[in-house]
């Protein structure tokens, strides 16, 4: 294997920084938790063959490392960067390297492909979804407006209300939120009422407008009655997960499983939405979920990340084999480190040891 680094590291052309790429990546990703030194050297390796190979070769790479943990910042930057929006859009819209420091710079500068990716991401901070609202076309602020795990700043809201006058559908999107307080639920009708007003189509748009608005109200109205019925024991766990999964709410079955967890919602958010299945396992294991439930947040997961039916499969009897008691101890210490930090918002739960160990 050295001899054929070696040999490779001394050869330019696109083929062999490509090959050289390839190995070395497998190499390094082999290891989970690399030193320092290591990270250093894949990523000006890594750094080092992106310049010379083709743009197909790029997003190959891409797309296999964006949800990598330890993608080191400053790889994770030049793919987050490439001005070619598929080679970015993976890593964009994955990869936990990229601090929002990074999505604001490239959100300042980059094309609205770019942008849109951004827009998808499991959770965004108020400072990039400023800078979204004030760059992003109708499609960004459909997709950021419509993101619940996207956070507005109440300049940046209103910004976004002010903005989506060219365009109702994105008040619509906006407007179906399960996490909008009322006040800002109220203003986003107001809106919609007065657009509905100034065209011959209007009445109807309205109407509908508000059908799905007093649905979402309806929809927050009853998970606080589920968490209600949890904190009292008078409904199962399993069944309330179930029927949120099934009915595809995500932020509903973040906001139980955080609720159950003694964890922020954004981490629950976010940990369900990761490609790695194993923060969320970790967690529904810890509060005892049963096979049925945890099949349907996979289905859930599988339908919001495109994954296949083997996918989820593989991710069930992973299940399988988690220690409760391992689990458990993980998620104390998630509590913890939360705590100390501040609960800083954007940190997924992540496995402290290999849950599937028996103590």
């Amino acid at each position: 294997m050295l001899d054929t680094l070696y040999k490779l590291a001394g050869e330019t052309s696109a083929e062999s920084r490509r090959r050289l790429l390839h190995v070395v990546t497998k190499l390094f990703f082999y290891d989970p938790d690399p030193t320092v030194t290591s990270k250093y050297h894949y990523g000006e390796i890594a750094l080092s063959s992106l310049g010379h190979i083709d743009r197909r070769a790029r997003q190959t790479y891409a797309d296999e490392v964006a949800a990598e943990p330890n993608l080191p910042r400053s790889v994770a930057n030049a793919l987050a960067g490439d001005p070619d929006s598929e080679v970015a859009r993976l890593v964009l819209r994955l990869s936990p390297a990229l601090t929002d420091r990074d999505l604001a710079a490239i959100a300042l500068n980059q094309s609205q492909e770019h942008l849109t990716a951004i827009a998808e991401r499991a959770r965004l901070s108020e400072k990039v979804t400023d800078i979204l609202v004030e760059r992003g076309d109708n499609g960004v602020l459909k997709t950021v407006g419509g993101n619940e795990g996207a956070q507005f700043s109440d300049n940046g809201f209103n910004h976004l209300l002010e903005r989506g006058r060219e365009e109702p559908e994105i008040h619509r999107t906006v407007a179906v939120r399960s996490d909008l307080t009322q006040e800002r639920a109220e203003r986003v009708m107001r809106i919609l009422a007065e657009l509905g007003g100034e065209d011959a189509g209007g009445a109807n748009a309205d109407d509908e407008a508000g059908a799905i608005a007093q649905q979402a109200r309806q929809q927050r109205l009853e998970v606080t009655g589920l968490l209600t019925d949890l904190a009292a024991k008078t409904r199962l766990l399993d069944d309330v997960l179930f029927m949120l999964a099934e009915e595809d709410r995500a932020y509903h079955l973040a906001q139980v499983i955080a609720r159950e967890s003694e964890i922020a919602v954004e981490h629950a958010l976010r940990t369900l939405l990761r490609r790695d299945a194993n923060g969320i396992a970790l967690a529904c294991r810890a509060l005892d979920v049963g096979y049925p439930a945890f099949a349907a947040i996979l289905a859930l997961r599988a339908r919001r990340l495109m994954f296949a039916n083997k996918r989820v499969e593989d991710d069930l009897r992973n299940y399988a084999q988690i220690d409760s008691a391992a689990a458990e101890r993980g998620m104390r210490f998630t509590r913890m480190k939360a705590k100390l930090s501040g609960d800083a918002p954007g940190k997924a739960i992540e496995l402290q040891a290999d849950p599937r160990r028996r103590p």
